[in-house]
């Protein structure tokens, strides 16, 4: 009998894990509209050009809560969405290595358009070639993802903050030449210039760097893995109390490492500890919370609009940058440099807010988002419905 491979149907959908992804990709657009805006977040100087009380509380919030807090959360994700992928691939009986390659090798492909043509700030062209790396795991014991996780994230965060704290004394130096470069090419209407600068950012923040996020990534992706295979969320009544015991362990890293550095001035060479254990702590304590939540009345209702947004990530995820290359580059309405950050705040909410209302109607009457619509058809070699009235949901 011949298998044919399919997606998941949107009855067999776990509502919490979608809201989640929703929820991840309001954090991580409150954090990038920092970084699409001005270049103090790459460069150094937001104290300085932002000073007012309220722009630095807003920025210690959002380090606090938002910085290192969702694009943890959306990698724990990716590796939960790998593993019931994978699960399904095996179930049909179809070509495992294949399959899921061609999936990540589709995912570079949008990460390198998203990367080089709209925003230095991508992580689809490095979860595209990191998820390459999950290839290796696919066919392990749980104990070992688990493993390889920990084992991962505690020697690079360890030698990491070393180095840091060796070097702490050229820390915090502004980059005075690499800011007035990017004033003048991300306010420019000329497109070939702002591309110009897009790459020069890119390769300052990820180029030297990638291998970095290597060892940053892909635990996250085999944490993800590992939750996904104990099915510790697909039966979250059945779990509730492991399910609090984490929750409760989760809340006091993410406090310890997060909250916890401000008590002796959050000095920069305990960034990388803070944002990777404190990052992990948190993504794992909102996962759980928004799972509970999800399994009360009253918190249904408060997490089924997220759970539209998250359906179509993908799409929001691309949509938000569009958005803002409008918004603050010179080609558009000029912005750049002239947003405050509790201006970019309540941008970002706004945004999100009509994203939200879209991504009701869109999945009220599409199967997927525009862009997870393209993914899977060319994943699965196939055209896949589109509209629900053709869909078998």
């Amino acid at each position: 009998m011949k298998h044919s491979a399919v997606p998941i149907k949107e009855k067999n959908r776990l509502a919490w894990i979608d809201a989640a992804r929703g929820f991840a990709i309001l954090g991580i657009f409150i954090v990038n509209v920092g970084g699409f805006s001005a270049p103090y977040f790459l460069y150094g100087g937001a104290e300085e050009a932002w000073p007012s009380g309220v722009n630095q509380f807003v920025q210690v919030i959002i380090d606090i809560f938002f910085q290192a807090r969702f694009y943890t959360l959306f990698s724990m994700l990716f590796g939960f969405g790998f593993q019931l992928m994978k699960d399904s691939v095996v179930q049909k009986g179809l070509r495992l290595y294949p399959f899921l390659t061609r999936r990540m090798f589709i995912l570079i492909g949008f990460g390198i358009v998203h990367a080089f043509f709209i925003w230095y700030g991508d992580i689809l062209l490095s979860y595209g070639v990191i998820g390459l790396f999950l290839l290796f795991f696919v066919k392990v014991k749980d104990k070992t993802l688990l493993m390889w996780g920990f084992g991962l994230l505690g020697a690079c965060t360890v030698l990491i903050t070393l180095a840091l704290y060796a070097g702490r004394d050229l820390l915090d130096v502004t980059q005075e030449t690499s800011i007035n470069q990017a004033m003048e090419s991300y306010q420019s209407n000329n497109l070939s210039i702002i591309w110009s600068q897009n790459y020069t950012d890119w390769m300052y923040s990820n180029g030297a760097g990638f291998l970095l996020m290597f060892f940053v990534l892909l635990p996250l992706f085999l944490f993800g893995m590992y939750i996904a295979s104990k099915r510790w969320l697909h039966e979250p009544k059945r779990h509730h109390s492991l399910l609090q015991s984490l929750w409760m362990i989760s809340l006091v890293l993410f406090t310890v490492f997060k909250i916890g550095p401000y008590l002796y001035g959050n000095p920069s060479w305990f960034m990388f500890m803070q944002d990777n254990i404190g990052g992990t702590a948190s993504a794992l304590f909102y996962i759980i919370s928004i799972t509970l939540l999800a399994q009360t009345n009253v918190g249904k209702k408060l997490i089924n609009h997220l759970s539209y947004v998250g359906r179509m990530s993908l799409t929001n995820y691309m949509m938000q940058s569009v958005i803002c290359f409008i918004l603050f580059y010179g080609i558009g309405f000029g912005l750049y440099g002239s947003v405050s950050p509790s201006l970019g705040v309540m941008i970002a909410l706004l945004v999100f807010g009509g994203q939200i209302f879209f991504s009701k109607w869109w999945v009220t009457n599409y199967r997927f988002g525009p862009f997870e619509w393209v993914w899977r058809s060319l994943t699965y070699m196939k055209r896949q419905p589109f509209r629900k009235k053709q869909a078998d949901c």
